[in-house]
């Protein structure tokens, strides 16, 4: 039989309240100690949606109060322009944070971009000192997508010790460090992906299971455990399934996870749009703050 209709988790929600959190903090480190957090992102090229995401960056940074810049570099920057460029932000006291928005264009090096932002400015939480503190349980700079995943998952489900977690999914930027948080949160966590045995078995095992493959609806309803949290952080365009709009070429947003099974399934479900991906740029601004505070040498 069919279970009840899943929650959804709101992501539109989340993100205005942590904002509003933001903006708050914001303006009292104003006040008190005469400090505005500053973020310069960097985009190179012209990739349509990067250029949406770096837009809405900007925007949301400039909402909470923070001193916001972004460079916009010609396709063909050359490597040794944009770690000049890095350099120079990472000496710029008004600044701190720092995010190289990816992907860059392919004869670009974007490991060693990376590698030459301060960590202490690395509000993505790319750099390997941040993700070594990270696996340390050091304070770190933790990657936007996995820390928002985080907080909706504690604001929905609150405490998440003893909690069976699935993560399918093993990038750096959201896979791994998830995988981090969720076993710093008490949960026994797996980490699947591609080439696991009986994936579908594995993901059935989850109280909590985060989609991260790039896979568009890979998960299936009968891949989900009865009343589990579903956590979709895949962002895939595919034709509309009216074929008049495919024809015209056409394309919808779907997640990881085919939604309309999982919600038959799961207790809660993220949906995409309006899950995870709202909760990124929020954390970015709390990350931004962060280092601000560090830097300052104030509580963090």
């Amino acid at each position: 039989m069919p279970q009840t209709q899943a929650q959804i988790i709101d992501g539109k929600l989340h993100a205005e309240r942590l904002r509003a959190e933001v903006a708050a903090e914001v303006a009292r480190l104003k006040t008190k100690h005469g400090l505005q957090p500053g973020l310069a992102v960097v985009l190179v090229g012209e990739d349509p949606a990067s250029q949406i995401y770096v837009r809405s960056k900007g925007e949301h940074s400039l909402g909470a109060g923070m001193h916001s810049v972004t460079h916009r570099l010609a396709d063909d920057t050359g490597q040794d322009a944009l770690l000049k460029l890095i350099a120079d932000l990472n000496a710029d006291p008004r600044i701190h944070g720092i995010l190289v928005q990816l992907p860059l264009p392919k004869h670009l090096d974007e490991k060693a971009v990376i590698a030459a932002i301060d960590p202490d400015k690395d509000v993505d939480g790319l750099h390997v000192v941040n993700a070594g503190r990270l696996v340390a349980g050091l304070p770190a700079l933790v990657p936007c997508t996995p820390m928002g995943c985080m907080i909706l998952l504690r604001e929905t489900l609150g405490d998440l010790s003893g909690k069976r977690a699935v993560v399918v999914g093993r990038s750096v930027l959201v896979g791994k460090p998830m995988a981090q948080l969720l076993l710093a949160a008490d949960c026994t966590v797996t980490v699947a992906h591609s080439r696991t045995t009986d994936l579908p078995a594995v993901c059935r095992e989850a109280d909590i299971l985060v989609a991260a493959v790039g896979r568009p609806r890979m998960i299936r309803g009968d891949w989900i455990k009865p009343g589990a949290a579903v956590i979709d952080v895949g962002i895939n365009r595919v034709p509309f399934d009216d074929p008049e709009k495919a024809a015209q070429g056409k394309t919808k947003v779907v997640g990881d996870v085919h939604f309309k099974e999982a919600s038959d399934v799961a207790g809660w479900i993220t949906p995409v749009p309006g899950g995870v991906g709202l909760m990124t740029v929020a954390v970015l601004l709390q990350n931004t703050v962060t280092a601000a505070k560090r830097l300052a040498g104030l509580e963090a």
